[in-house]
């Protein structure tokens, strides 16, 4: 009897250890839970302006959302960031540093600041009822260039003066109206109406005053525009057009700027999501995109060389391949012949602009509407013709990392001479290089994996990129040699790695996973 109650007992546990394992499988259901049941994952990384403290997105105690939490170099725990230390962090990421790194402007509450490095002094630049932005150093490094209401305005920083640099208008200025007051002329008024013109010569004829006052006016505005003026600020009309991307180079010479065109909204419906689940109870319509194929927007790209007040309009009738037509065209015979005997360019957008570091020459980024194209041209300042730096062409659809025009194209410069960008000429992303008054390019990684980010460290000497290398699952982090191209891997576990380095580079926040890990942080040195 008693075997058989141990035999019993046995079977029973077995039987509860195996509905356990049974449990503690993944299911569909189980997957589709709320994800507070796995814990809270650390997300979105950011470092402090200075590297000591590092912050992250986190929930540990399962409250509705997220809170802001950071870690520093003395002190490992985990502690929740203040609201000023938040409002603090979003001021940090929009810190512009000079190439030497001793000072950074930043936009604060609608002004601008200035900030040493070394003794932490801030000086205010702007305190206006009126927004000023994206400020950056120019003419040298001598001057903060911001933009306020479509306008770019320079600050002096040895002497403290504001000289605007640009006039850019909603439309011309319309002229004054009329009116007897002072200061005003009736006898302007007259038109071209010949009852008009000879009542106007009758009073002048038989007023002894009127011709008084008509002789003093007239000798009046002469002399006015005898005597010698200031030059004055070229005035430039946008009409009904949209300004984007308004910047100035490094020289602080040249202005350039981006003017968009909504396509007419008559026959460009846009697509209606319905959202079922709403308060009310009753169904309502989220408006999203117009459907691919309907009309697009227009746009044109202007350079203005303030040194020779000259305004460049960027011709790109003359970019290699502007007429090609796409494969799939070759599948409509009808529409190919018609294409082929009426040849048209395609329309295309300048994404962006990229100034060298003296302001020596600029990259323009530009993309065919049909997204079969992005070219890297080089624009000549001196005769303000553009000229092939690269050209990559996708019968798909050109992007990829660091090259999709939806915000994920990184290029920079390495030194005034080479530029650097990623392309997919080789069916992966990778990382090159072109030299700017050659044109000589050169492949800085190559291979069957993608380069998924890349930036350039401090001193210029080293890429810091992530890739696919070591599997298509995996994602690693190296440092690459730009001499001799040689790379070092700096994470070692299996799995996904994203890491964002420090500042100062000396140390690495890692946010780690696997097929079974949720994501987890890591702080090791660099």
């Amino acid at each position: 009897m008693r075997k058989a109650l141990v035999i019993s007992l046995s079977v029973f546990i077995s039987c509860i250890v195996f509905a356990q394992q049974k449990l503690d499988q993944l299911t569909v259901e189980k997957i589709m839970r709320d994800p507070k049941w796995i814990g809270t994952s650390p997300s979105n990384i950011s470092w402090s302006n200075d590297g000591s403290t590092l912050f992250f997105n986190w929930n540990p105690d399962r409250h509705p959302a997220d809170s802001l939490y950071y870690i520093t170099l003395a002190n490992k725990v985990p502690a929740k960031a203040s609201i000023a230390q938040k409002q603090l962090l979003d001021v940090e990421n929009n810190y512009n540093y000079n190439q030497q790194r001793t000072a950074y402007v930043y936009a604060k509450g609608g002004d601008i600041f200035l900030t040493e490095v070394k003794t932490g002094k801030t000086r205010r630049i702007t305190q206006t009822t009126d927004t000023e932005s994206n400020p950056q150093f120019s003419f040298n490094e001598t001057k903060i260039v911001y933009n306020r209401s479509q306008n770019l305005y320079a600050w002096d920083i040895a002497s403290g003066e504001t000289l605007q640099l640009t006039n850019i208008k909603a439309s011309d200025a319309a002229g004054s109206g009329g009116g007897f007051g002072r200061g005003s002329d009736a006898t302007t008024r007259a038109g071209n109406n010949p009852q008009e013109q000879w009542l106007k010569n009758d009073q002048l004829q038989y007023f002894q005053v009127l011709r008084e006052r008509k002789e003093k006016r007239e000798a009046t505005e002469a002399y006015n525009k005898s005597l010698p003026k200031e030059k004055e600020l070229r005035s430039i009309s946008i009409e009904d057009k949209s300004l984007q991307g308004l910047t100035i180079s490094p020289d602080g010479r040249f202005v350039s700027y981006r003017l968009f065109k909504a396509a007419p909204s008559a026959g460009s419906k846009a697509t209606i999501v319905p959202s079922y689940v709403t308060e009310t109870g009753f169904t309502t319509d989220i408006p999203a995109r117009t459907k691919v194929g309907s009309q697009q927007g227009s746009a044109e790209y202007f350079v203005y060389d303030r040194v020779k007040d000259t305004l460049i309009a960027i011709k790109t009738d003359s970019i290699p391949g502007i007429q090609d037509l796409p494969d799939y065209v070759k599948d409509y015979p009808k529409q190919l012949e018609e294409k082929k005997k009426k040849p048209a360019n395609r329309a295309v957008i300048v994404s962006s602009i990229n100034w060298s570091p003296k302001g020596t020459y600029a990259v323009l980024d530009i993309r065919s509407q049909d997204n079969k194209d992005r070219w890297l041209m080089l624009f000549d300042t001196s005769s303000g013709k553009i000229k092939v730096l690269d050209r990559q062409r996708d019968e798909a659809w050109v992007a990829g990392p660091g090259i999709s025009a939806f915000g994920g194209g990184n290029t920079g410069w390495i030194d005034d001479n080479t530029f650097w960008f990623r392309s997919e000429a080789s069916g992966y992303s990778h990382l090159y290089t072109v030299n700017a008054s050659t044109g000589t390019k050169k492949a800085l990684t190559s291979g069957n994996y993608e380069v998924q980010q890349a930036s350039l460290s401090k001193d210029k000497k080293y890429f810091y990129i992530s890739t696919n290398e070591v599997h298509p699952g995996e994602q690693h982090f190296y440092r690459l040699s730009i001499a001799d191209g040689k790379k070092e891997k700096l994470t070692s576990m299996t799995g996904s790695n994203q890491v964002t380095i420090s500042p100062d580079e000396k140390y690495l926040a890692i946010l780690h996973s696997y097929s079974k890990k949720p994501w987890e942080l890591y702080f090791p040195e660099n």
